[in-house]
Formats: structure tokens, sequence, C-alpha cells
């Protein structure tokens, strides 16, 4: 495999998005940026991976190497941008499990946001060839691909293109305006650079071992409109 890195953009817009990572049981809300754990998820999909497998272990091994930017996209409206705004679901679900493993037949409730008409560009920058693997498969994939979870899904392709250096891959996203204009979620290599520990970087996708155990440091930047 070549040594050399890239920058793969992708777009994330639909009408419902729900990213996940700190919830579970009956709660599940929303961040308000794409998790790495809900793409590394989307790209299992698209390649066909199936949950738990050896080829989903050494793809997840593989992603856990490539640094994620997050960034927040306006979506426009007939006059101003449309507003992101959180959707809370109420839902009513059988045959869930114990938590001593037996299955529960009665209803439980559950409350499950999203966030309504939001867009993200994310950019990917890794391996060449892994990247190159992941477009691909994105663009004609094996299974289906959503927004966080199976009821969001894409309303636009998601691959925007691979570039070889993140200028070009921005202006897949962003065109030529200033990155400083939007906020931002961005992964960072050291401790001290970052602002918040989110635990989204998957071990497994197993249904009976789910597994979101490695932190992932990031640090969220806030547009700055230009004069």
């Amino acid at each position: 495999m070549s040594c050399k890195n890239a920058y793969l953009a992708l777009r994330l817009q639909g009408p419902l998005q729900s990213w996940g990572f700190d919830s579970q049981y009956n709660r599940r809300n929303t961040g308000l940026f794409p998790t790495k754990s809900a793409i590394a998820g989307m790209c299992c999909a698209a390649l066909g991976f199936p949950r738990g497998g050896e080829r989903e272990e050494t793809f997840l091994a593989s992603f856990g190497t490539v640094r994620m930017m997050a960034i927040a996209i306006p979506r426009p409206g007939v006059k101003t941008p449309l507003p992101v705004r959180r959707l809370q679901d109420y839902h009513t679900v059988q045959n869930t499990r114990r938590a001593k493993g037996t299955i529960n037949s009665d209803c439980v409730l559950t409350r499950r946001q999203y966030l309504m008409d939001a867009a993200f560009g994310v950019v990917l920058e890794g391996n060449s060839k892994f990247l190159v693997e992941i477009a691909n498969a994105l663009a004609n994939p094996k299974w289906g691909i959503w927004l966080g979870r199976k009821s969001c899904v894409p309303s636009v392709p998601v691959v925007a293109g691979v570039a070889e250096d993140r200028g070009e891959a921005l202006k897949l996203l962003i065109g030529s305006k200033n990155l400083e204009s939007f906020t931002r979620q961005v992964e960072v290599a050291d401790f001290a650079d970052g602002q918040d520990s989110i635990s989204d970087a998957p071990i497994s996708f197993a249904i009976e071992r789910r597994l979101h155990c490695t932190p992932r440091r990031v640090r969220t930047l806030q547009g700055v409109e230009r004069l």
C-alpha cells in the first residue's frame, strides 16, 4: 500500500441526520457534528463488510489512523440560510435486551434526537490508496449508507472527490470561501491542542460487543465572518 497521503472530501446533507456519541438505552441524543464512528460505519456498509468480521476489524484499525475534520455548512433558504433544529422523536420498541441478557417482549419507550436541515463537509486525511478504496465504495455502495441512523438517507451524492492536498479538498466542499468563515470540528494529534475528548473511535460494530472505547481528541472552532 502506498504511503502517500491524500484527502477525501464528503458531503453529508439530508432532511434528517443523527450523530450519537454519548447516549444509550432510552435516550438517544445527537451531537452537532458527524462522529467518526458513524463515518466508519458508513464506509463499512459501502464496502459490504459484515459486522464483527475480520475485514471490519482490519478496516477499523486502518481507519483509526485517518484524521477527520467536519465543517458545518449553512443550507440556503429562500432569503436566509435554513436554521438547523433538533427534532425529538418518540418511539416504542419491542424485543429489547435486558441487562442480564434476556429479551424484554414489552414495549420500551425511547426518545431519539435528529438534526433537521443540516449539512456538513467532511475531510478525511490518510493513506491515498485506502481513501480511494473508500471513495469508490461510497460512490457505488454494496449496502445502504445513511447519515447516522438508517432513517437518515443522504439527499446528495456523498463523495465530493479525492484530492492531493487539503486546499483542493476544501475547495470541493466550500468553493473559494475562507475556511475560517465556517464552524468546524478538527481532530488533533496532541492532547494539549484539543478542547474535548469524544469516545467515538470504534473497535467493533458487532451487535453483541459493539465497542466505541477509544477517545478522539477534537477542537471546535467557531466561524468568523470577514468584513
